[in-house]
């Protein structure tokens, strides 16, 4: 075999897995769903500090020519419970939403669980095109974006007979495997798909829960419209990727606003508070000595270098009996009870200052489970790590 002839041969093999592409043209469709009102990652671990959508906004903006033509696509549940905190990550979402222009949003089950008086006036207000089989939303949105029609909807059975027909749910991908006639199924149940899964001819995708990831499916679409080829990919837009100034605005002023819930006596009432450690101190004066060289001494150091220091969510891990009665309330108002204190581990029991001979709760992988969590604390290993705070 003489050398051209060997070229030609390989050359067709490396390019016949691409040969479908031939007449095809691309089109890039990039969701997220189940954001769980999520705005950012804590910080508490480098390991999960991915996502966010002021990184989002920022990501695309940069990228915008490279990515175009491209849907964006939230298939739904992006709020937390209907809650007043929960009120105020809803409003910064659908900020946020409208300041990327997302193409297609979904109103599913953590939405409907809002008061329709409160959501769906914010939804109109930032004009963020949302789809529902709830009225006074559609139940499809049809775009085209340079030439590609994309049938976007909630209705399974709201495909169109041209053009790319996505569907958008909160059902579980069991049941996603299910549904037929469409090319793309995006769920927002909180199941984790790695990898996109293919049922007959349609691909089924699952946002990542919390915003950790963006996904991006690249569709090919042949000259009559109907599409074959895909490629896949997550984005983990972690601390490296340049935020959106406006979005970050944004998440500052919903910062401010959760502040304000903070509403309360300037001081609780005597005999109602916890002791803190300068009243276990009076007693254990050793344990306290060790206790100091620990990270649960500056816990709260960290919230407001994150400028997180009135966040409900983060002060329950970074204090002592938040949300309790006579627990830690604000910096200003409860200042001895800030950081992770010996009752916050060993329990509140008030009559052991009396009664020597009573014992305080023993720390166990459960009490500590309740704020090192996998996402909060992924390399969390109990006999590990109560090794750091022996005494």
């Amino acid at each position: 075999m003489n050398f051209m002839l060997f070229l030609t041969l390989m050359l067709f093999a490396l390019l016949a897995p691409f040969a479908g592409y031939a007449g095809e043209s691309t089109v890039n469709i990039i969701y997220t769903g189940s954001i769980n009102g999520e705005l950012e990652p804590c910080g508490c671990s480098p390991k999960t500090d991915f996502g966010g959508l002021a990184r989002l906004s920022g990501h695309l903006s940069a990228l915008r020519d490279e990515l175009d033509p491209y849907i964006l696509i939230d298939a739904g549940n992006f709020t937390a419970k209907d809650t007043p905190q929960g009120r105020l990550k809803a409003e910064a979402v659908l900020k946020s939403y409208n300041i990327m222009k997302y193409d297609a949003v979904a109103f599913v089950s953590n939405e409907k669980g809002f008061s329709p008086e409160f959501l769906v006036p914010l939804i109109k207000d930032q004009a963020v095109p949302a789809v529902s089989d709830t009225p006074p939303f559609k139940q499809s949105i049809l775009i085209d974006r340079k030439g590609f029609k994309v049938n976007i909807s909630v209705n399974p059975d709201g495909y169109i007979e041209e053009g790319i027909n996505v569907l958008l749910t909160g059902r579980p991908v069991s049941e996603a495997m299910t549904i037929k006639g469409w090319d793309v199924i995006i769920t927002s149940s909180g199941d984790i798909l790695e990898e996109p899964l293919k049922q007959d001819r349609t691909v089924i995708l699952s946002g990542y829960p919390r915003g950790k990831k963006t996904g991006m499916i690249t569709l090919a679409v042949t000259g009559e419209g109907s599409t074959g080829n895909f490629t896949h990919k997550w984005l983990s837009l972690g601390s490296d990727v340049e935020e959106d100034a406006k979005v970050r605005a944004v998440i500052t002023e919903y910062d401010s606003k959760v502040a304000g819930l903070l509403k309360g006596p300037e001081k609780p009432a005597a005999g109602d508070t916890y002791m803190g450690t300068a009243g276990c101190s009076a007693c254990h004066q050793t344990y306290e000595e060790s206790w100091k060289k620990t990270r649960h001494a500056t816990a709260f150091d960290s919230l407001v270098n994150a400028g997180k220091s009135n966040d409900p969510e983060c002060i329950v891990c970074h204090s002592v009996g938040f949300g309790e009665k006579g627990g830690f309330f604000t910096l200003e108002t409860t200042p001895e009870l800030a950081n992770v204190q010996c009752e916050e581990c060993h329990g509140l029991d008030r009559e052991h200052v009396e009664d020597f001979s009573r014992p305080m709760r023993p720390v166990t992988e459960k009490v500590c489970l309740k704020c090192h969590t996998g996402e909060n604390s992924p390399d969390f290993d109990f006999p590990v790590y109560l090794k750091k705070i022996l005494h």
